[in-house]
């Protein structure tokens, strides 16, 4: 059918302008006047004088202020009668940027405009004829069916478009220009708008179908994009699944585009596979086979482009990737992953024999004469091994990796070796049980003939020391260590300094019991490296002996003062720009020198360090001045060491070292935002990260940002360290870092600010007590600034979008509480006061629930994932670790809940009954072990805090259940929460728990007499299944006649022959604190009748007290130094009143050291 005529555009209207705008409006009057005036305009919009381009753009600018709709009309007739195609071009991109884009001023214009310039657009379609014109046409037409389609979009009663349809429908059986056009559109309309086309499904599937088998292919790349649109978009599983069956034909077009040699348009249908592959994978899993098959062919295909071949790779890595929506799917056909693993270890050879990797002057040849098919291969097979694990991926790789291994090219053995370090981070755990195996295969290889595959061992070796550690030290340190230190040897210095390189790895995994006896050997090889005539092997040298000394910590005392001198000279010596990173690499492993030895032994040498740095800050040589100079961040995080190590002697520095901090902290992120398609400048920048963002690209200086996160750590450490000391800085940091929060560049930055607030506000605190501060800074003073920080970081777990941030934020939230809600009884006492406000304990809770909502909603998609057909075991481990991540958020709400439970008593319940429905949701048999572990301990707290006179009795009827279940299973730390919480329900619960007794003692009873209760695995649950007991002998003892059908005194009995506790050392000092209690009290049930239960209680307190007191032995000690005062005075009194062989057999058991450290106690307390 013929278009209608277009209709007029009304006459143009010029909005009243004031005097001094009078020659705007002439000069809009004089564009507006005629086409060819107009096109004069738009001729020097694209001048390339940039006075004649300003000018115009300040007329067309006013023509869209003033003129608003005779503009409109203007460009669409130049758009639609102009003979010049750069005219139409720029008429069509400011239609959409005028009209479409930015405010969407095309709802301003009258109706019979928008009528006129719908219709003209369309028109244009039809009628034009450049298809470079014709497609900046498309995209405006399909922006502005984006901003009219849909009610929600469209606030202004704007009318719609409602013949659109009817004219895309026309063009897709027209000609193929008119079925490109209708297809790119539908595309568009089914990414943004995809609701308004649903109706539409079953006349458009045929459309699409028929344009996937067209004959020109760019209808089929079109019909291929609209296709992925409605996949990508459509919401409902069904309506999605009504396109599996064009799949085939989308493959066709892809193979068809390049069998025509029309790799443009085949690389464009790749990107739109790998599209759906990372949003919708299931849609591709019932024609996956195929797929994949046409994917490896062109990825295998040499004779195509790189970029071609690399993205079919990406197709099938970027499936494997995808365990949320389509767990263990790409595991059901290892063929293929095999046949992907041989193409990348053929794309591991494409590596030359550089020259320039032989020089060895610095780090930056280390690549040279990698492709990017080399590169390429690399990454792929790290995200392959870690998404799909070791059972999957090393039977794949295996085979072909040995093969290469064996041969008789450099490059065969170099891939294989490369590939290994690739995988070893995914395949870790099988890895890890052929650890003698992989050693003796990479210290062989330390002795290739060629030094590229030599570098490739020892690099492998440092990987796998990472990935496989500790494990890979303890177990093959004779064989890695003496390999690594002929490596530092080798006649190549590239393959040298690699050595020292991959110490470093060792040494990072490493006791320092193991290392001690290699030490001797391998510091003097260090410091004898560090007089080599390579630079970049006295780099690596200096990082290995600082990375030694950091394992090694006091052990390496004994050769201080050997290796400091050397240290220093380098320091003090090494200047110029070439110098630089040895100069920065002596300043780190001077302070984790210092670190190690502590600051008894390095005090002297500090103050020296610092007065060179000082210097060499002054100087121009500390790293400010150039923004590539690595001596920053250096200079920074060695400060902070030293300030480690010093402590409070580190105070007289701040001066000196806080100005310079403060300004990295504080540097403004070097961010550049720019249209998509303008050229990339930054693209060969290390320096410079580009993300694509919608039509825009946003480039950031990491080089900055990373000086700012060093910055923001190091100024975290400060506070930690100095805390009161700090206070002169409080202010200036905290003004500083509460903005960082919101510093959405860099995790580190935020995390770093997140983590400083509450130290600010303890080392505020802590000033204030001690009388430090002046005095404007009183308890107000701290009172608001812990506000500012808490409405912080409510704010930031509010954007947090990550689990470790989230958790660290958390922790932040619960440290600041920490000071604002100290715990009831120190208010009480007025060595405390309340600083937190109920607003702010509002917004708390507020928060709390949203992350526990989130954590419920998280916990059911992963249940969820974990019935689809592909769930696999392997799967089931990785879920696991996403359970585990997920339970360290929910740790952390606990920690903040208990400590407000510590603080507001019960005062806090009506709060908590807000957070009640989520926290029982995390019970379900659904959630993860952990997830009801974290919920029954919150129970735990609120019991044990808030239940004083059975407060909290109400909430038994959610919990005790689950406190039953969770007592039984198998899950030692679900299994600990829940038999720690019934012993607190019988000490606060009063006569509300008695009906739960019964099964309570049962379920404790199970825990504590299983044959394996005492194994170290279960040693903490029971033995807080006999605290339990020993609190319901205690706590509800008139209810345990009715209740049990025996006397007290049995469960009493009991209770001591399973006494001491020695695993659980809280448990134990507690337990026990409560048996001296009553035994001082002469408790009858507890003493026995005619006191015959005193035997027994001499035995318990002398086993207890057999491992000392804190003060004395703190790790170990069962009773705390109270408690063991008071239990020696008690059993001395035993001693008096039993026969002497019955006192003697209390020890029965001990051996002659433990006997000595009661014998000890008994003398000297």
């Amino acid at each position: 059918r013929p278009l209608p005529p277009s209709p007029p555009f009304p006459p143009p209207k010029l909005h009243p302008v004031s005097p001094t705008r009078a020659m705007s409006a002439n000069d809009v009057q004089t564009a507006l006047a005629s086409s060819a005036n107009f096109e004069q305009l738009l001729s020097a919009l694209m001048s390339p004088n940039n006075q004649a381009r300003s000018s115009a753009e300040a007329v067309f600018n006013a023509c869209k202020e003033h003129a608003l709709d005779a503009l409109a009309g203007t460009l669409c007739s130049v758009l639609r009668t102009s003979g010049a195609a750069e005219a139409r071009s720029l008429a069509a991109i400011l239609v959409r940027r005028a009209y479409v884009r930015g405010d969407g001023a095309f709802t301003k214009l009258q109706p019979q405009t928008q009528a006129a310039v719908k219709t003209e657009l369309t028109a244009a379609l039809t009628g034009e004829q450049t298809p470079s014109i014709r497609k900046k046409v498309c995209d405006t037409v399909a922006d502005l069916a984006v901003l009219l389609l849909g009610p929600e979009d469209n606030p202004s009663g704007t009318t719609a478009w409602p013949e659109l349809f009817g004219f895309l429908f026309q063009c897709v059986t027209g000609a193929d220009n008119l079925k490109e056009v209708a297809l790119n559109i539908f595309a568009q309309i089914a990414t943004y708008k995809v609701e308004t086309l649903s109706p539409y499904l079953a006349q458009l599937h045929p459309l699409l179908s028929a344009s996937l088998s067209a004959g020109a292919i760019d209808v089929r790349v079109a019909a291929l994009r609209a296709t992925v649109g409605f996949v990508q978009a459509l919401e409902s599983p069904a309506d999605r699944d009504q396109f599996q069956n064009l799949i085939p034909a989308m493959v066709s077009t892809l193979m068809d585009a390049l069998k025509a040699g029309d790799e443009s348009s085949a690389q464009e249908a790749l990107e739109m596979f790998v599209e759906v592959a990372g949003t919708e994978p299931r849609f591709l899993r019932k024609q996956l086979q195929p797929v994949c098959q046409a994917m490896l062919q062109i990825a295998a295909e040499q004779n195509f482009e790189e970029g071609v071949r690399h993205l079919a790779v990406e197709f099938i890595v970027t499936l494997c990737e995808q365990r949320e929506k389509a767990p263990g799917m790409m595991r059901k056909i290892p063929q293929y992953i095999g046949e992907l693993c041989n193409i990348l270890l053929k794309m591991l050879l494409d590596i030359e024999d550089d020259p320039l990797w032989h020089t060895a002057e610095d780090e930056e040849n280390e690549d040279a004469g990698n492709s990017d098919d080399f590169h390429v291969a690399q990454e792929h097979l790290d995200r392959l091994s870690c998404s799909l694990r070791g059972k999957t991926m090393l039977p794949a790789v295996t085979p072909s990796m040995n093969q290469l291994l064996a041969g008789a090219e450099w490059k065969h053995r170099h891939a294989a070796l490369t590939c290994l370090a690739q995988i070893a981070e995914g395949c870790d755990k099988q890895l890890r049980k052929s650890t003698g195996e992989i050693a003796d295969m990479l210290t062989s290889k330390f002795g290739d003939p060629h030094p590229r595959v030599r570098w490739a061992a020892v690099n492998a070796t440092g990987q796998l020391c990472t990935d496989l550690g500790p494990e890979i030290q303890e177990e093959q340190h004779a064989k890695v260590l003496p390999a690594l230190l002929a490596a530092m040897d080798d006649p190549s210095m590239r393959v040298a300094a690699h050595a020292t390189a991959a110490m470093v790895n060792f040494s990072e995994s490493c006791d320092k019991d193991l290392m001690q006896p290699y030490l001797d050997t391998l510091v003097s090889k260090l410091l004898q490296l560090l007089q080599h005539q390579s630079k970049l092997v006295k780099e690596g040298a200096l990082t290995a002996l600082a990375s030694v000394a950091d394992s090694a910590q006091d052990l390496f005392a004994k050769y201080y003062t050997t290796s400091m001198p050397y240290l220093k000279a380098i320091l003090t010596q090494a200047h110029g720009k070439d110098m630089r990173m040895l100069r920065a690499k002596a300043m780190e492993c001077i302070s984790l020198v210092g670190m190690a030895v502590g600051k008894d032994v390095f005090r002297q040498d500090a103050a020296e360090v610092m007065g060179v740095l000082k210097q060499l800050a002054e100087a121009g040589e500390g790293g400010q001045t150039d923004s590539d100079d690595p001596t920053t961040g250096y200079m920074l995080q060695a400060h902070a060491r030293i300030c480690k190590t010093l402590g409070e002697e580190f105070v007289p520095y701040l001066p000196y070292v806080m100005p310079g901090l403060l300004k990295s902290a504080g540097i403004k992120p070097d961010v550049t935002v720019r249209d998509s398609n303008d050229e990339d400048d930054d693209e060969e920048d290390d320096d410079v990260e580009t993300i694509d963002l919608g039509d825009k690209k946003i480039s950031i200086n990491t080089a900055v940002v990373e000086e700012k996160a060093t910055a923001c750590s190091m100024v975290l450490c400060y506070v930690e360290e100095l805390h009161e000391h700090f206070y002169p800085y409080i202010e200036t940091v905290a003004e500083l870092m509460m903005p960082l929060i919101k510093f959405f560049f860099h995790d580190e930055v935020r995390k770093a600010a997140a983590q400083t607030l509450p130290e600010l506000l303890i080392a505020a605190h802590k000033a204030f007590k001690a009388k430090k501060t002046q005095p404007q800074h009183d308890i107000n003073w701290v009172r608001n600034m812990g506000g500012a920080f808490m409405k912080a970081l409510m704010e930031s777990v509010e954007a947090a979008d990550e689990s470790e941030l989230l958790c660290a934020t958390l922790e932040s939230i619960d440290k600041c509480l920490g000071v604002l809600a100290p715990p009831a009884e120190d208010v009480a006492k007025g060595e405390e006061v309340m600083l937190l406000e109920p607003a702010q304990l509002e917004e708390c809770i507020k928060q709390f629930n949203e992350v526990l909502t989130g954590s419920v909603a998280r916990s059911q998609e992963r249940y969820e994932r974990s019935c689809t057909e592909d769930f696999d075991e392997e799967e089931r481990e990785e879920l696991q670790a996403e359970h585990e991540a997920e339970s360290e958020v929910l740790d952390a709400i606990n920690e903040c809940i208990g400590t407000l439970a510590k603080a507001l008593k019960s005062q806090l319940h009506p709060y908590f009954d807000h957070l009640l429905p989520n926290i029982i949701k995390l019970l379900s048999e659904q959630s993860s072990c952990d997830e009801r572990r974290v919920a029954i301990c919150i129970f735990d707290d609120i019991i044990e805090h808030t239940g004083e006179g059975g407060a909290a009795n109400k909430y038994f009827q959610h919990f005790m259940p689950h406190f039953l279940s969770a007592a039984v299973n198998s899950h030692s730390d679900l299994r600990q929460a829940a038999v720690y919480g019934v012993g607190v329900c019988a000490e606060f619960g009063g006569a509300a728990f008695a009906p739960y007794m019964k099964p309570v003692v049962g379920v404790l009873n199970a825990c504590v007499m299983a044959p394996d209760a005492r194994e170290e695995d279960n040693a903490a649950p029971t033995e807080n299944a006999i605290s339990s007991l020993g609190k319901i002998a205690m706590f509800q003892r008139d209810a345990i006649q009715p209740q049990l059908g025996q006397p007290p005194e049995a469960l009493v009995d009991f209770w001591l022959s399973l006494l001491p506790l020695n695993e659980d050392i809280v448990e134990a000092r507690s337990v026990h604190a409560l048996l001296v209690k009553r035994v001082a009290d002469n408790d009858a049930a507890v003493l026995g009748a005619n006191n015959k239960n005193l035997p027994e209680i001499a035995r318990v307190f002398v086993h207890a007290l057999s491992e000392g007191v804190p003060q004395t032995h703190k790790r170990h000690a069962l009773v705390s130094d109270e408690t063991g005062k008071e239990m020696v005075g008690l059993l001395k009194q035993l001693q008096g009143a039993l026969p002497a062989e019955a006192f003697a057999a209390a020890a029965q058991g001990l051996d002659g050291d433990k006997q000595k450290n009661v014998q000890d106690l008994m003398s000297r307390l």
